[in-house]
């Protein structure tokens, strides 16, 4: 099926994928819980006779299920914590990010309550089949947790020890009794444990990513998961809150006024958008430090941008937009970071998200300074100009229509679709 101008085939699955990806990188030393928590659900209801459209839903539904974590110290919380109080705000969080995305919104009802304990699941007025998935999915992420400083070790031994502290604790207050017996049948396997191991469920996720979900999306849509995938990653710090959303405005703006096309515009925004989403593998000390970087955590810094292309890139559909996306720090004189391109390589999108870029980090209070005034900002573009570092032709622009920028950049123009869609997130 060929899409039509504003549509773009992608896939489904790989886009989950990414943004499991994505989630996984606040956990910093533990990047595959996700993918652990999906491949224990599918296994599990597998063993329950699960249909395959079920097993693959409940696989995607771990991998999504904690798309609501953006911080460090939440995610530290629900690993160190078997029942931490909190627990519900990230649920909160995930439910309110795909209710309305109409592609990911049936999985909400689940994700919400995956960590209502199913003895009060049960009075709750949902389809048997979510309250099952839910709750699938609290026991799979429990086991993860109880069993993650095993792996690579002594996994095989500790088993039974994770067996026994759901039955006996937790079977049928916590989780579903039928739920728990299965579990007991399929961790009787050697082969179940040792699946979990990092080099295995990469392998069981590639193989997952290899059965195609492609889907003709309209560019909205992309657009709407590209906000909620930028709402993560804002969320991580509120230095950086709204960041991405002003950036992808000012790349839109600036783009219409380059005379690109309505649909460059719009996948401009895209890219601006899903720009900085390697910042959720940056420690959170770092994005908050009250002053300069300094040597090693600059270079700690330094790897977002390719980690945003790692997560972008494997994305079929979404080659074009990764590129830019990835290229936000890259100078035409061959400085900035992280690939080097030839300035010939650097095309006219990423250049303006990396204009965008600079303009929207310099008006922006951040922990060591002020926001820059607009004076301030058109000085230090024209100073990158002379280096070389950036587009002249399009910092010519910025600086032709430097109040309206300055307005968007520092989120004064509240009128535009995105920021609406963005507060109700």
């Amino acid at each position: 099926m060929q899409p039509n101008h504003t549509e773009m085939i992608v896939d489904l699955r790989q886009m989950i994928i990414a943004i499991e990806t994505a989630v996984s990188f606040v956990g910093m030393n533990d990047t595959n819980h996700g993918k652990r928590v999906g491949y224990i659900a599918s296994q599990i209801g597998k063993q329950l006779g699960f249909s395959d459209a079920d097993i693959q839903y409940a696989f995607e539904l771990g991998m999504l299920h904690d798309c609501g974590v953006s911080t460090n110290q939440m995610h530290a919380n629900l690993v160190n914590y078997f029942d931490w109080n909190d627990a519900h705000i990230h649920c909160e969080i995930g439910y309110q990010l795909l209710k309305n995305f109409e592609p990911l919104s049936k999985y909400a009802v689940p994700i919400l309550y995956h960590h209502t304990p199913y003895e009060k699941l049960v009075s709750i007025p949902l389809s048997m089949r979510d309250a099952r998935m839910a709750n699938l999915i609290f026991l799979s992420d429990r086991i993860d947790v109880l069993a993650a400083t095993h792996y690579k070790t002594d996994i095989l031994l500790a088993r039974q020890d994770i067996l026994l502290t759901i039955i006996s604790n937790y079977n049928n207050t916590f989780f579903d009794p039928e739920l728990v017996n299965t579990f007991e049948i399929v961790q009787r396997s050697e082969a179940f444990w040792i699946s979990l191991d990092d080099r295995h469920i990469l392998r069981y996720v590639w193989d997952m990513g290899l059965i195609n979900n492609i889907q003709p999306l309209n560019l909205e849509q992309i657009k709407q998961l590209s906000l909620i995938l930028s709402y993560i990653v804002d969320q991580k710090s509120p230095f950086t809150a709204h960041h991405s959303l002003r950036v992808a405005e000012l790349a839109s703006y600036l783009a219409n006024l380059y005379g690109l096309t309505g649909i460059q515009c719009k996948k401009v925004e895209i890219a601006g958008l899903l720009h900085d989403l390697g910042k959720l593998h940056t420690p959170d000390n770092i994005l908050e430090k009250q002053g300069p970087l300094n040597e090693v955590e600059r270079s700690i810094m330094n790897q977002h941008s390719y980690e945003t292309y790692e997560i972008l890139r494997h994305i079929k559909g979404l080659e074009e937009i990764a590129s830019w996306a990835a290229f936000h720090h890259e100078g035409l004189n061959g400085g900035g970071y992280p690939f080097h391109p030839q300035e010939r390589d650097l095309s006219i999108e990423a250049r303006i998200i990396a204009v965008a870029d600079v303009f929207q980090a310099l008006v922006q209070d951040r922990p060591y300074r002020i926001g820059m005034t607009l004076e301030q900002v058109l000085g230090i573009l024209e100073d990158q100009v002379l280096i070389g570092k950036v587009d002249k032709s399009i910092v010519d622009l910025a600086k032709k229509h430097s109040n309206q920028c300055f307005a968007i950049a520092k989120g004064l123009d509240s009128s535009s679709d995105s920021i609406q869609l963005y507060r109700n997130l």
